[in-house]
């Protein structure tokens, strides 16, 4: 008897309804409109909840016309609607969660310095903008407040160069503004992740970039030395009051024109003294770039004197700690010799005249060098960079292409 009842009412049911639509997904914000032959009206069928956590109950409502198109743009709506009603409203995003998340998913991917960076950057637009400061907030007027804190030296990293109260009226150090411009370029790089990085509900943690297309300052006549060769045969010569490993360093610094920070995680095995090259590892550079140039053969002779004087072969370090030989020595230790060595060479006191002075010489006098030679063999991926702040105009350069140069003959510019 029941078998009989629910096929005659799949029966009436077959005559009555005919077209329908469905929109959503099922079990979550399924709406179905379907047309009613009987009583030529088209109804919505749906499930709400009387409250959060009840059961759903199936409710069934007429659209009020009989319009198929209209019908199934109305289930559309509605099936968005429940949509938007299911998912939990999203918090804006804060400044504090911004870091949290990039200094968590995206920092650890970046070199050694780099990650420190990212963290001392974080800390200090924090400190200036407050942990709970809506993102989509910032404008050009938080920019500029803080390039105008971090110039005056006002807003300076947690931790370093903090005054005693005793110091409380000595005046602040400035800060370049390069080191301000790498600063941003970290709240940059957090904003564009941010716009690309999911919710977790169909969108991004950012709609809008609010600080997109600011200019980052720019000092217009930076200092950038080179050292001259009269200048390097003084520190030569002071190197091995300083340390025995100093000399070596110099040389290699000097001749192949690469970052000291390269330079002292060199192992043995990136020596290769039959080919004259070294292999200057991606983990180690700056910006990640591995290859492997030729050196000079003052470098590679400097080199193998110092592997046969230590008879030291494989991965050992050739600028090894002096307290433990497991491990390189520290930049920190690269400064302090380069500015001992310097007082006893009476080199005068010039901003930025330290290690990177050397990588500039290298550029200078390279400079007659076919640029993308000359990138690979400094370590330059952009030749721009190299052009823009490595390579410098001299004298001997400029006589030497004046003595040099040709008159044209009449019509030649036909």
């Amino acid at each position: 008897m029941a078998n009989a009842t629910r096929s005659a009412r799949r029966a009436r049911k077959a005559r009555t309804v005919g077209w329908s639509y469905s929109a959503g997904e099922r079990g979550r914000n399924r709406v179905r409109v379907y047309e009613d032959g009987a009583r030529g009206v088209i109804f919505a069928e749906f499930y709400e909840r009387a409250a959060p956590g009840a059961a759903p109950v199936r409710k069934r409502i007429s659209v009020g016309h009989a319009d198929r198109e209209r019908a199934k743009e109305k289930a559309d709506e509605m099936a968005a609607a429940f949509r938007s009603l299911e998912r939990p409203h999203a918090a804006e995003l804060t400044l504090g969660t911004l870091f949290d998340n990039y200094l968590r998913e995206v920092t650890p991917r970046k070199g050694d310095g780099k990650r420190r960076h990212d963290h001392r950057a974080a800390a200090l637009f924090l400190e200036c903008f407050g942990s709970d400061r809506r993102v989509k907030t910032l404008s050009v007027r938080e920019w500029q407040h803080f390039i105008a804190e971090r110039r005056s030296g006002a807003l300076r990293p947690p931790g370093a160069t903090r005054r005693a109260a005793a110091d409380a009226l000595l005046p602040l150090v400035p800060v370049r503004d390069r080191v301000i411009a790498y600063d941003l370029q970290v709240l940059r790089a957090a904003l564009r992740w941010a716009t690309l990085a999911g919710d977790g509900g169909g969108g991004t943690l950012l709609a809008r970039n609010p600080l997109a297309g600011l200019p980052l300052p720019k000092e217009e006549s930076p200092r950038r030395p080179a050292l001259s060769d009269a200048q390097y045969r003084a520190m030569r010569r002071a190197a091995d009051g300083v340390s025995p490993m100093l000399g070596l360093a110099l040389v290699v610094a000097r001749e192949t024109g690469h970052r000291v920070g390269s330079i002292r995680q060199l192992r043995w095995s990136d020596v290769d003294v039959e080919r004259g090259a070294i292999r200057w590892r991606a983990e180690n550079d700056k910006i990640g770039f591995e290859h492997a140039p030729l050196a000079s053969g003052a470098c590679m002779n400097a080199l193998a004197d110092e592997r046969r004087a230590r008879m030291v072969i494989g991965d050992a370090w050739v600028f090894p700690a002096p307290a433990d030989p497991s491990t390189p020595c520290s930049r920190h230790l690269f400064r302090d010799w380069w500015q001992r060595c310097a007082a006893r060479a009476k080199l005068p006191a010039v901003e930025r005249l330290g290690w990177h002075s050397l990588r500039r010489t290298f550029a200078t006098e390279m400079k007659a060098t076919p640029l993308k030679d000359l990138c690979y063999l400094g370590g330059w991926k952009n030749p721009q960079t190299l052009l823009t702040c490595y390579v410098q105009p001299d004298e001997e350069t400029m006589r030497d292409a004046l003595a040099k140069r040709r008159t044209l003959a009449a019509g030649s510019t036909r």
